[in-house]
């Protein structure tokens, strides 16, 4: 049997390539678009990187509400009496300062030529702005420091440096940043593509009427919602148990997606479609010392007339096998990819009760922390215990070579709700 560190780095492996080549995708810089497809434009990762076209702030500006001052009139021991000119409010520019005088000035607003420092108002007598078009004179304190309060042009970011450099995820005050600069669009890596295909006689449309020996498709709408948690575009589809009509589902969207994946049919008995599609073509399928989980299939898949090979990643059927094995080996890189959702928290956390694993085995249990902050399970070891699955809120790891844990055991767990 393959260790699932050993499975797990070749799923990575496999994937990073895959997605290596993605090309690019040019979004608009729009607040409008950003708040109408928020997931369009959520934590998207940069594929160039963006040079500043324009000094950040573009013009020196006030830091405060306060009055606008020359050298002039700075540095002297004691305070200064000066004319109040027109008021400079933000969107404005004033005329060139002349000595004797203050102006105004709202926090944003153009520092006029002439002005060196902003005296907040709080700071003046009277400690009012004049009504604008009539006579007033302001007593300052003549001790403020050139510069002071003054953002200078370029004190955020200098014109034609980098503001981000290419795999940056664009957060929102990056997005603000972009937008600062007055960037019309920017070019991001496009989301990964991936067909998702559950696979098997018995599985029928969520919502339709069971006839007998069938079962409802869980896999699809599991798997299609923690794919698209991390990121990725999903097309998905439902094959029976007949091997061309799965390898005609796949080369149909082989153009259209940088991987596959699929569920079901992959042990080594009759009826397994993937394994019987999948094998000639240059599919490998093992067995990993993983419980739930075991049988897994990894490789490229060569289609007729196409001079590429797919990647393709096989999940066994069982429901719990399958998100399983999701949790383990595709959604850390997808998520390292993608910088969608978060990385699963792993801690380690004492065990409330006691079990028994197979030693030879890397069991991966459904759990709940208690009161105490101890582990207890949820549900059996079965992998079609799909409720309890969705009331757990751990994946508790007991490794190979473990055979029984006893309550007060250490035990690493990784978080399903994050």
């Amino acid at each position: 049997m393959r260790t699932v560190e050993q499975h797990r780095h070749d799923v990575e492996a496999l994937v990073r390539d895959a997605l290596a080549d993605r090309p690019p995708e040019v979004l608009r810089v729009d607040p409008a678009l950003l708040a109408a497809e928020p997931e369009r434009y959520r934590r998207r990762v940069l594929a160039a990187p963006l040079a500043a076209p324009i000094d950040l702030p573009p013009f020196a500006n006030s830091q405060m509400d306060g009055f606008a001052v020359g050298a002039a009139d700075l540095g002297g021991a004691g305070p200064v009496d000066l004319v109040v000119v027109e008021p400079i409010p933000a969107g404005r520019t004033g005329p060139r300062l002349l000595p004797g005088t203050a102006a105004p000035i709202m926090t944003g607003a153009p520092v006029p030529e002439g002005a060196v420092a902003v005296v907040p108002v709080e700071r003046a007598l009277p400690a009012a702005f004049p009504e604008p078009g009539t006579a007033a004179r302001v007593v300052l304190p003549g001790d403020a420091a050139p510069g002071t309060f003054v953002r200078a042009a370029g004190s955020d970011v200098a014109a034609g440096a980098v503001l981000h450099e290419a795999g940056t995820v664009l957060t929102p005050a990056r997005w603000g940043v972009v937008a600062a600069a007055g960037l019309a669009s920017v070019e991001v890596l496009r989301r990964p593509r991936v067909l998702l295909v559950s696979t098997g006689e018995e599985l029928a449309e969520p919502g339709s009427a069971l006839a007998p020996g069938t079962i409802h498709d869980a896999n699809g709408a599991s798997l299609a919602a923690a794919l698209g948690d991390v990121g990725v575009d999903v097309r998905v589809r439902r094959v029976s148990d007949d091997a061309r009509a799965l390898l005609d589902v796949v080369a149909a969207a082989a153009d259209d997606v940088d991987l596959v994946v699929t569920t079901g049919g992959v042990s080594a008995g009759a009826y397994e479609v993937v394994r019987d599609a999948f094998e000639a073509a240059s599919v490998v399928f093992s067995s990993v010392a993983m419980q739930p989980g075991g049988p897994q299939g990894l490789g490229r898949l060569r289609l007729e007339g196409r001079a590429t090979a797919l990647p393709v990643v096989c999940f066994p059927g069982n429901p719990v096998s399958a998100l399983v094995s999701f949790e383990a080996f595709l959604r850390p890189v997808l998520q390292a990819e993608t910088a969608a959702g978060t990385p699963r928290r792993a801690w380690s956390a004492p065990m409330a009760e006691a079990a028994e694993s197979p030693v030879g085995k890397h069991q991966l249990r459904r759990g709940r922390l208690d009161d105490d902050g101890r582990v207890r399970f949820v549900g059996g070891p079965g992998s079609h215990l799909l409720s309890a699955h969705a009331a757990a809120s751990l994946l508790v790891h007991l490794p190979v070579g473990l055979d029984r844990v006893q309550p007060g055991d250490e035990v690493v767990v990784w978080a399903l709700d994050d």
